[in-house]
């Protein structure tokens, strides 16, 4: 077994220990398979993590083994891997999170056996200030990927009526996600009011499909949550091209509007993602060029308001 190995990631180098260990059980990919796929879409896993704060998932033995969370930044990093310092008022303290700003960045935390990464929905120059707007489409345990694309149908609706951009992906499990990018004027707090109100809207259109209950246990399994709580500080989930800890390898990959009815999430994997990328590029490249402001959405949340509704408090 090869035990380092150097990669060449633009004008740096990282080295890459335990190359041949397997990751990813069904196929058999390696961590230097990892670190290939991720090499392979560079513009476009940077461009999804570029500045923001960071956590990352990290699988020491192979998906298959133990899940790590880490927050702060692993030990040993080079001089040039860049953090953003981010509190954590609940606990009083404070944590250095990786922020990316060159695919080398990206390598050096595969090497640090980093298989998922979950970047914050706001960026270093203001962390409290979210410029991104992330709609999370989660199927309850008897709900299907036809109900998710079904509701990721009125989703588009909206979005179209209210003249915001969206770029959907597949979330690597059995959701989809949809961002919006958003000028950095808001807190939190507003953002989320905004992503409840719209998913107030979408629940309105679904006929029953979608359920907002607050708590998952008091939800109908066979219904959709448009979970805006992914929008509180803090709530991070995987970013576009962020490989998930499966077997499989699935990819959380950015998709068209029109391949939803008929792309299943589980044909996107690190085996199959590099050579899509390759053909059609990043499809969420020109997402800063569409940024959609939250008024309509936040006079939606108080007309709601006004009538007794509020999103429950986040958790």
């Amino acid at each position: 077994m090869t035990e380092r190995i150097e990669l060449e990631v633009g004008d740096r180098v990282v080295k890459l220990s335990n190359p041949d260990r397997v990751y990813f059980s069904v196929r058999g990919e390696t961590k230097l398979d990892l670190a290939e796929y991720y090499l392979a879409v560079a513009d476009g896993i940077v461009n999804a993590l570029y500045h923001r704060p960071c956590m990352l998932h990290r699988f020491p033995d192979g998906v298959d083994g133990e899940k790590v969370h880490q927050k702060r930044l692993p030990r040993g990093a080079p001089d040039w891997v860049e953090t953003v310092r981010v509190h954590f008022p609940r606990y009083s303290r404070f944590a250095d999170e990786l922020c990316v700003s060159h695919p080398a960045d990206v390598i050096w935390a595969v090497q640090m056996s980093t298989v998922e990464f979950h970047p914050w929905n706001s960026r270093r120059d203001d962390t409290e200030k979210p410029d991104e707007w992330r709609i999370d489409l989660d199927p309850g345990p008897l709900a299907t990927y036809d109900d998710i694309r079904r509701v990721a149908a009125i989703v588009e609706e909206v979005l179209a009526e209210l003249g915001a951009v969206g770029y959907p992906k597949t979330s690597g499990g059995k959701g989809l996600h949809i961002y919006v990018r958003i000028p950095p004027v808001h807190g939190f707090a507003d953002v989320r009011r905004a992503a409840w109100a719209f998913a107030r809207e979408v629940e309105r259109r679904a006929g029953g499909l979608v359920d907002l209950t607050w708590w998952r246990k008091d939800r109908d399994p066979a219904t959709v949550f448009v979970d805006y709580n992914q929008n509180a500080r803090d709530h991070t989930i995987a970013s576009a091209y962020s490989v998930r800890g499966t077997p499989e390898g699935l990819v959380s990959t950015p998709v068209r509007w029109a391949e939803i009815p008929d792309a299943d999430p589980h044909d996107f994997t690190i085996a199959t993602v590099p050579h899509r990328y390759a053909e059609i590029g990043d499809l969420h490249a020109d997402i800063d060029d569409h940024p959609y402001s939250l008024d309509t959405l936040l006079e939606w949340a108080e007309r709601d308001e006004r009538a007794g509704k509020a999103p429950a408090e986040p958790s």
